[in-house]
């Protein structure tokens, strides 16, 4: 099936396989590898990217799902620098073996386009389908925190 997707701004035309998941999409067609796969479940939440604004797990959306759609990716998010919260995981520390993270910052760039103020428990309930098993916790909902006082609003 023929597919017509933005991502990171940049538009591309595509014959993919009804079947091909958009995280597979994203990786092996499209070259955005920061996008990790986690779990192919949707269990973990790591290949979370923006699909017109809205956080979802790419491995729980079909390629030919996301036609006509924006996609963000961890890499789109920089925009050629640090975003604020990809600064703000670096700064305190969010992050151990990094793998949950580019998930993690999407989920919190929805979170905090939603609620430019939330507070700890907003913040834990909205990263609620991003699990990490390395840190706590802790130091994500700082770096979410400091991000939201830094202004980031996607």
């Amino acid at each position: 099936m023929n597919i017509t997707v933005t991502v990171d701004g940049t538009r591309y035309v595509d014959d993919v396989e009804p079947r091909m998941l958009l995280v597979h999409y994203l990786r092996e067609v499209v070259g955005k590898t920061g996008t990790p796969i986690g779990c192919d479940t949707s269990n973990c939440g790591a290949c979370t990217v923006l699909m017109d604004g809205a956080s979802v797990k790419s491995c729980a959306v079909l390629a030919v799902q996301a036609d006509g759609a924006d996609i963000t990716t961890i890499e789109g998010l920089a925009n050629g620098g640090w975003h604020p919260l990809q600064r703000a995981f670096h700064e305190t520390h969010a992050l151990q073996c990094g793998y949950c993270t580019p998930g993690m910052i999407m989920a919190a760039a929805d979170l905090l386009r939603d609620n430019p103020h939330p507070s700890e428990q907003e913040i834990r309930e909205g990263l609620e389908g991003n699990l990490c098993r390395c840190t706590g916790y802790e130091n994500i909902v700082r770096a979410v925190q400091r991000a939201a006082e830094a202004g980031a609003t996607s």
